[in-house]
């Protein structure tokens, strides 16, 4: 009895523990099964799981040319080379009308056709007669060949012209006293020269004397400023002559060597403008004895003829030591410069033949002549 109660009871266990086995396996079954797929609810769409970002090959890069190498600076122009391209009008005017001079001529007729060549390039009259007649007693009553007109042309313009002028006056400072007409070029001319005069190591000191013209004293500053010289400036209205006084005052003891005085621009025709002009000279020879050193006249090289005759004017008050001819590169007028040199024994000491301040070169004679010919 005893041994039956025993064998049930391990019967028992034994039941238990294969029911235990089998949910164990049964459970460990169940997880390995895949998810059954769940039907999506009507409307939506199956949404496709992201892709893997695919890895970028590199585009090739396109080889780096080397930087261009800058072309070298150009060299500045000389003053020689300034004055050929500057005087290119005058230099075709010269070349076509000699052309024209030589077509077909006849040496009964070739020297009344040059002199009308000459004064039609504003060389003047008195300055053309000298020409012709030189002309005449070289050659006679024959037809000169091309090249040996020009040579005998050039020498004859070169024995007319006034010797260039010397070097700087022994003074300083040195006291330069600036006229001419409204609308030459005055004012800028004398911002040219400060440049000029500084770039030679010079210090320059601009007096603005002309007192009259509305703004005149500031445009002259605002030019004074920009080019780095000193200068002296007073209210409009002043007394322009107190304003030279000052000015060279000014410059004795600001130690400058170069003193450029200003004047308000004037018709050559009105006599007491011209007169206070006079007056200016004599109070800037009380500053300084010996001063003004230089009275220059500023002409523009384009009107001409009428360049001549404001030069003869204000010769005629003032006793000029220098012309500064300006504007020639804008016509074919330049023999203006040999008319003026040449019938008032004036040396023409600068030229200008272009807008910027290097352009504002010395004249030379010489180079000048050769210059307008060189086409013939």
């Amino acid at each position: 009895m005893e041994n039956n109660q025993l064998l049930v009871i391990i019967l028992g266990i034994l039941l238990v523990l294969g029911v235990v086995v089998v949910a164990v396996a049964l459970r460990a079954r169940a997880r390995r099964k895949p998810p059954v797929e769940q039907p999506l609810p009507p409307g939506k769409a199956e949404i496709p799981p992201p892709a893997a970002p695919e890895a970028k090959t590199p585009a090739p890069q396109p080889a780096v040319a080397p930087a261009p190498t800058p072309p070298p600076a150009a060299a500045p122009l000389t003053d020689e080379a300034r004055v050929s391209k500057g005087l290119g009008r005058t230099k075709v005017f010269f070349q076509q009308t000699f052309d024209k001079l030589f077509t077909g001529a006849k040496a009964e007729a070739f020297f009344g056709d040059m002199e009308e060549v000459l004064l039609t390039a504003d060389i003047g009259i008195d300055f053309t007669e000298k020409i012709v007649a030189a002309l005449k007693s070289s050659f006679g009553m024959r037809l000169p060949g091309r090249d040996e007109l020009k040579a005998r042309l050039s020498d004859i313009l070169m024995q007319q012209l006034p010797g260039n002028l010397g070097g700087s006056v022994d003074a300083h400072p040195r006291v330069v006293l600036v006229v001419g007409v409204n609308g030459a070029g005055k004012t800028t001319t004398i911002a040219k020269l400060c440049q000029r005069f500084q770039a030679q190591g010079k210090k320059v000191l601009v007096g603005a004397a002309d007192t009259f013209r509305a703004a005149a004293t500031e445009q002259l500053r605002t030019w004074v400023e920009r080019v780095g010289a000193d200068g002296v400036f007073q209210k409009e209205g002043s007394d322009p002559s107190a304003v030279a006084f000052d000015s060279v005052q000014a410059a004795r003891s600001r130690g400058a060597d170069v003193c450029l005085i200003d004047t308000a621009g004037r018709l050559h025709t009105k006599v007491n403008l011209m007169e206070e002009l006079q007056k200016m000279k004599r109070v800037v020879a009380k500053a300084m004895p010996g001063a003004p050193h230089d009275v220059w006249l500023v002409v523009d090289g384009s009107t001409g003829q009428n360049a001549l005759n404001q030069a003869r004017e204000f010769n005629q008050h003032l006793e000029l030591t220098g012309v500064v001819v300006t504007k020639l590169d804008g016509s074919a007028k330049g023999g203006a410069v040999l008319a003026i040199g040449a019938e008032l024994k004036v040396p023409v000491v600068f030229i200008g033949v272009g807008e910027s301040p290097e352009d504002l070169v010395p004249f030379n004679g010489k180079s000048f002549v050769e210059t307008i010919l060189e086409g013939l």
